[in-house]
């Protein structure tokens, strides 16, 4: 079930009418872990067991690490629960992959083999509660947080619909004490939260779906043919304001149905095309994934304790490994790559030229530097292979041997318009928040903007497209 679609919007009235009955709390609860059970099975019902599997692993992974004073034992536990986790993602998500490397490599020193046919289905959404469970136990390890105190709190915490499948990646600590006590949206926490549904909808049907996907596909999805740079560049540049309405568009929904629901989850997305450099771009991409590999990664590896070249060390790997963490493709690994690169150049940098102070013409400059940058992954993010990343590059670069154009006029001026204005609003909202923007613009302008909005959303009536990220 995908929130763009009508099923989604007749589940939800359901669950909020049944939300809105004089229940009991405990009832609540076990109604809203059956409907995210039923929200995940609308895709594919095996898949659930997967969910069961790492609930249960995780629930008594973390009440043993408790009981236990011995360090072997709770050791063993996380260990356990980091095996079982990451093998069946390794298993679901990287196995084809794994597989086609071992045969590349069995040719190369001269044997021929030809594995059967890999017919798994990668689960939906395995990614993300993979990370949110093993943030589960590896706190409880780390004596970071406490486990939850009953066993439906915790499988309601792996399972709410809103966060299940494409994040914002949750941590037990914020959304686990929520199900202590009753919870019900106020009035204006119901507002507000359709207000995001609206927005997150029209960012995806309208905005990704209805005007950038299409000029994306023209270009990166051409079957013959190597388009004018200008063609590229609109293409790549389209891109960036696809995923980012198309991811953003998820998290402002999700965010939004949860509020509604009276709950709260932290925010994923804060105007990163108006980042100052690639550190700052990261603390307002994806926030809750960059955290995590923070966290998880970034910090046990080493971070910043061990001198400049443990951490350049450090900022790579964590990169390449959340690079390979979007997708099972050297793609994705060099897109991590070059942001494990920016990052590290960045570092540099800071060190060499502390103290010295830039004019806001030049902060600017740097963010638009950072913006194009960004763009220049994008082409390894998008791209299938090595081939389309590397003609989309010497496109770019003006340097393609008989280019033709791909894009009609029409589509590619509506294109950079929704890109130049996404770009804009980044600017313009980058030191604020939404709910700020929200109380200081007048009641009647908010209404009419959510109004067309909705009605964008009605007459366009797309395909409903699954969102980018569930892929990962």
């Amino acid at each position: 079930m995908i929130f763009n679609s009508l099923t989604f919007v007749v589940f939800l009235a359901i669950v909020l009418a049944v939300w809105s009955m004089p229940l009991g709390w405990t009832p609540k609860k076990v109604f809203l872990l059956l409907a995210s059970y039923l929200f995940y099975a609308a895709w594919n019902p095996p898949f659930v067991i997967l969910l069961w599997i790492s609930t249960v692993v995780d629930w008594w992974a973390a009440q043993a690490m408790v009981k236990s004073d011995r360090p072997a034992t709770r050791r063993g536990w996380m260990i356990a629960s980091v095996v079982v986790n990451l093998g069946m993602l390794g298993f679901f998500k990287y196995g084809q992959f794994l597989l086609d490397n071992f045969v590349v490599l069995a040719a190369s020193a001269g044997v021929e083999y030809r594995p059967p046919e890999w017919n798994i289905i990668l689960p939906v959404g395995i990614s993300f509660y993979t990370f949110a469970t093993l943030s589960y136990t590896l706190d409880v390890y780390l004596r970071r947080a406490k486990p939850a105190k009953n066993f439906l709190d915790y499988a309601l915490f792996v399972t709410f619909f809103p966060h299940l499948v494409a994040g914002p990646i949750m941590r037990p600590t914020e959304l686990v004490p929520q199900f202590a006590e009753p919870k019900r949206a106020t009035r204006s926490m119901l507002l507000f939260g359709l207000a995001l549904v609206i927005l997150g909808l029209f960012q995806k049907v309208v905005l990704a779906d209805g005007f950038l996907g299409p000029v994306v596909e023209k270009v990166y999805d051409a079957r013959s043919g190597v388009p004018l740079m200008l063609d590229a560049w609109v293409a790549t540049l389209a891109f960036s304001g696809q995923i980012f309405c198309d991811f953003a568009g998820y998290s402002t929904t999700a965010i939004g149905v949860a509020l509604c629901l009276g709950f709260a989850m932290p925010d994923n997305f804060r105007f990163p095309y108006a980042a100052i450099g690639f550190s700052d771009f990261w603390r307002r991409w994806h926030i809750t994934l960059s955290s995590w590999l923070r966290d998880y990664l970034y910090i046990p590896l080493g971070g910043n304790r061990h001198g400049p070249l443990r951490t350049y060390a450090a900022l790579m790997g964590t990169m390449l490994l959340g690079g390979l963490w979007h997708g099972a493709a050297w793609t994705f690994v060099a897109w991590g790559g070059l942001h494990g690169l920016y990052l590290s150049v960045e570092r540099w940098l800071r060190g060499r030229y502390a103290g010295v102070t830039l004019g806001r013409g030049s902060l600017v400059a740097l963010g638009l530097l950072t913006f194009v940058l960004v763009n220049l992954t994008w082409v390894f993010f998008r791209a299938k292979d090595f081939t389309v990343a590397a003609t989309m590059l010497q496109s770019m670069a003006g340097l393609a041997a008989k280019p033709i154009p791909m894009i009609a006029a029409l589509p590619m001026i509506y294109a950079m318009v929704i890109v130049g204005g996404i770009v804009a609003t980044h600017w313009w909202m980058r030191d604020k928040t939404l709910e700020i923007a929200v109380e200081r613009t007048p009641a009647w302008l908010v209404g009419a903007l959510l109004s067309i909005m909705a009605i964008a959303i009605v007459a366009e009536q797309g395909a409903g497209s699954a969102f980018i990220y569930f892929q990962f």
